[in-house]
């Protein structure tokens, strides 16, 4: 494959994981409105039947009313998130270095893939210890997976061009 092809290859996968990280960044700053209008979709007449069966509208009702309390009660719990989507956006900027130099700076997809195995530890335990149910805590679990799978590709490519002395 060409050189230019793996250029084009990683930069595409690097668009597309920043572009997650900055959304779940970006989406955990309005999480009370987010939240009304997911229920509202959920209470929709074709929705509702399927998310009652799975148990996903008790769920996310009660999640809902949990943060609409906090938020009237502490507010300024909300600054804890608000870090975290902060820290989203942050890690979404350092990979523009791969992006930009994909074999000088490789590391920062070896780190990302550190980053997404140690979801799948932290979801299961933190999860369980919150009480969180376990379907939730599998799609957090597929968070990390879904994750690794553009960065092992643009791994892979780097190490051709690495390869290749580029």
């Amino acid at each position: 494959m060409p050189q230019t092809d793996h250029l084009r290859r990683i930069r595409f996968w690097l668009a597309a994981f920043i572009a997650g990280l900055f959304l779940s960044g970006v989406t955990a700053f309005p999480l009370q409105s987010e939240l009304r209008w997911l229920l509202s979709c959920l209470h929709a007449g074709s929705l509702q039947p399927m998310a009652e069966s799975t148990g996903l509208l008790p769920w996310i009702e009660r999640v809902y009313v949990a943060l609409s309390t906090t938020n009237s009660h502490y507010p300024f719990l909300a600054y804890g998130t608000d870090w975290l989507a902060f820290a989203h956006v942050v890690i979404a900027v350092a990979f523009i270095g791969p992006y930009i130099d994909p074999v000088r700076n490789k590391w920062v997809v070896t780190f990302g893939l550190v980053v997404c195995a140690g979801v799948i530890p932290l979801a299961l335990i933190a999860g369980s210890m919150r009480g969180i149910p376990l379907p939730w805590r599998l799609i957090d679990c597929s968070f990390g997976i879904l994750g690794s799978v553009p960065l092992l590709i643009c791994k892979r490519s780097i190490l051709a061009l690495e390869c290749r002395g580029v």
